[in-house]
């Protein structure tokens, strides 16, 4: 099977974007696999910190690692928002494809010196896999939010800034960029979230000569994913809709059937919930 990096050229050549799902449980890994599956396209499992301790680092990596020995389906685990050196240094022993280091809220040059040291660290441990940096800060929590998260403002002159996005590449040798171009991490009561810079992503992609991630997917517009796409990006990442998609079905769930006590059956309807969600935004993603 081709590495991730391989898949995300191609997915660049092809003017097409990987998508991205979080799980914290068996349900959304089975709603993850079961999408890709039948549609027949790569996709990245995310795992946040909170995520991980919840699921377990290594128990969720075993999981994946037998579904892809099994089926050959290309299926890639990403530690997703990790906070410190430490914690990408798990990620990275345990072998996930991909890290994610998050120091939207240090300094530019602390950012710089924690994302390098990231780089470094798993580029000698594993060649293949790629490390992300992240650059302006989008909000936190992936809840339905009324209003845009505390800290994040997303007028231009706020935006991740192009030359400053390219000095942030060359000097940690990251393989992704995540900035800050309007999306915000979350969703907005209603479910649509403001439009994306769609400029200023061009802008970057030109800038920093690398595939450019796109966070809190979740509330964006079909049209916005593809301009985003077209313009530079090649993953995207979803969570809060899925998380929506699945309380909301399971307290449906439990309410039609109030004497159900088996967790396969209470389940299932959420699963599939949450799969049909998974479709839809792949299909986007890969202009099926």
């Amino acid at each position: 099977m081709k590495t991730l990096g391989e898949y995300v050229a191609d997915a660049v050549e092809r003017k097409v974007a990987i998508g991205h799902f979080n799980i914290s449980n068996i349900e959304g890994f089975w709603a993850v696999v079961r999408a890709a599956q039948e549609l027949n396209v790569p996709v990245i499992i995310g795992v946040s910190e909170g995520e991980r301790s919840f699921i377990g680092l290594t128990q969720v990596k075993a999981l994946v690692e037998a579904h892809v020995r099994e089926t050959g389906q290309p299926v890639f685990l990403n530690a997703d928002h990790t906070y410190s050196f430490d914690k990408v240094k798990e990620a990275v022993d345990a072998g996930y494809d991909a890290v994610i280091y998050d120091g939207t809220e240090q300094s530019f040059d602390d950012n710089v010196k924690t994302t390098r040291k990231c780089v470094e660290y798993a580029k000698k441990k594993n060649k293949n896999i790629l490390v992300e940096g992240e650059l302006g800060f989008i909000g936190k929590s992936s809840k339905i939010l009324s209003g845009i998260p505390a800290g994040v403002k997303i007028s231009e002159e706020f935006l991740t800034k192009p030359a400053e996005a390219k000095k942030f590449v060359v000097e940690t040798a990251v393989d992704l960029l995540a900035p800050a171009v309007g999306n915000i991490h979350g969703m907005l009561v209603g479910g649509k979230d403001p439009a994306l810079n769609i400029k200023r992503i061009r802008e970057i992609s030109d800038a920093v000569k690398i595939p450019l991630v796109l966070h809190g997917g979740s509330g964006n517009s079909a049209e916005d994913f593809k301009a985003a796409i077209d313009a530079g990006v090649a993953i995207i990442h979803i969570n809060t809709e899925l998380r929506v998609a699945f309380r909301n079905t399971l307290r449906r769930t439990l309410e039609d059937n109030p004497n159900e006590i088996t967790p396969y059956k209470i389940m299932k309807p959420s699963v599939s919930t949450m799969q049909n969600v998974i479709v839809e935004k792949l299909k986007i993603f890969n202009k099926l």
